[in-house]
């Protein structure tokens, strides 16, 4: 008797097998990033050069409509300095929507600044070094840096623009301040799961922004994600760069979990009626070491601080929900009074003077690949 195979079931063994392979092979590469987080952005960056070698055209930021530094808003009031954003990891685009029409009442010239944010954070700040003497010279700038936008800045202010002890290797505005908006300064371990941000950042993004089979790619390679870990070397190396005492910093960050009035009020009433006089206060220091770990929910509160910045100002927001509204009828953004307040504390204050210094030149600038090489031999 001859046996008739369903012709469906012949291919299910095959894909079983290639699914198989597929998951083995992630699993590899997975366990062999995790212990050679070096190698694997150095293989990165290779890739993202050799790309830019071969296709131009096609990977360069500046053709597709999106990357660069642009006003925003009008030119505001002569007497105050102009607001730079830099936004962050895999950002669609939406996260200073709320801020736009408060800033603009307010009466700033807001330039934004969008780049490749998949790639590493320090070609990142090279790339807004390159872009900076576009932006006018004639009075200071205020930079405003959400989530990993925060380590641009520093990269920038530090490397770039105002560094410690050498010459300034960009010309145009001084910097007048800086403000880092839940900005990961000691790593997120989220950064992990870049992955799924990317494909929002590509399945979500702005009309003006124009299609490209290599939008991805022009993001970067995935060197972000490996800088953004605890501990990472690029992390440590920033940390230890000295900032500048004449460029004021402040911190703003978003606690996820408060104690509820109904559960502070229960504890109360119940150390009323109970022995342990302390509990109160036990209750209170529990809460605050889970909401200290979970922070925004993206970086924690201990990943916010820096010896150069007074303590952060804490809202009660997630990560992106300190600056943007994710339904109409919501309050303001918490985080939006706050950095208000600072932006007039700064400008009402006398303005740093414009220091006249060279101009940065991409073609003269070695690639990553070549510093990462340097570095090693040293």
């Amino acid at each position: 008797m001859v046996s008739r195979t369903n012709p469906k079931s012949r291919w299910h063994r095959p894909l079983l097998l290639a699914f198989l392979g597929s998951l083995i092979a992630v699993l590899i590469w997975t366990c062999w990033t995790e212990a050679h987080p070096r190698e694997e952005r150095q293989l990165r960056v290779l890739v993202h050069d050799r790309l830019h070698d071969w296709f131009p055209q096609a990977m360069s930021p500046d053709n597709d409509g999106w990357h660069g530094l642009e006003p925003r808003i009008g030119e505001g009031s002569t007497g105050r300095p102009r607001i730079v954003l830099v936004h962050g990891l895999d950002e669609p685009g939406s996260i200073w929507h709320d801020l736009f029409p408060v800033l603009d009442a307010a009466g700033f010239e807001v330039w934004e600044f969008r780049y490749p944010n998949d790639q590493g954070i320090d070609r990142s700040a090279q790339y807004l070094a390159e872009h900076w003497p576009a932006l006018p010279a004639d009075r200071p700038a205020i930079l405003i840096g959400h989530s990993m936008g925060g380590l641009v800045i520093r990269e920038f202010v530090s490397r770039w623009r105002h560094p410690v002890g050498v010459t300034s290797r960009v010309a145009g505005a001084p910097i007048r301040g800086a403000i880092l908006v839940g900005t990961p300064n000691h790593g997120s371990e989220w950064a992990r799961l870049r992955i799924w941000l990317e494909l929002r950042d590509q399945w979500i993004a702005e009309e003006d922004r124009r299609f490209s089979l290599f939008a991805a790619l022009r993001d970067g390679t995935g060197e972000a994600k490996i800088d953004l870990r605890p501990g990472s070397e690029y992390l440590t190396a920033l940390n230890a760069m000295a900032w500048p005492e004449a460029v004021p910093i402040r911190l703003i960050g978003g606690v996820l979990l408060e104690a509820p009035p109904w559960m502070s009020d229960s504890v109360t009433a119940l150390s009323k009626d109970l022995p342990a006089a302390d509990l109160k206060d036990r209750f209170a220091s529990w809460w605050s070491d889970i909401g200290e770990g979970l922070g925004d929910g993206v970086v924690s509160l201990t990943s916010l601080d820096l010896p150069e910045a007074p303590p952060p100002i804490l809202v009660p927001a997630s990560h992106r929900g300190m600056l943007m509204r994710f339904l109409p009828n919501e309050p303001q953004p918490p985080a939006i009074a706050p950095m208000l307040g600072i932006l007039e504390e700064w400008g009402d204050q006398r303005e740093t003077s414009v220091q006249p210094t060279p101009q940065v030149n991409r073609q003269e600038t070695p690639r990553e690949t070549d510093r990462l090489d340097d570095a090693e031999e040293q």
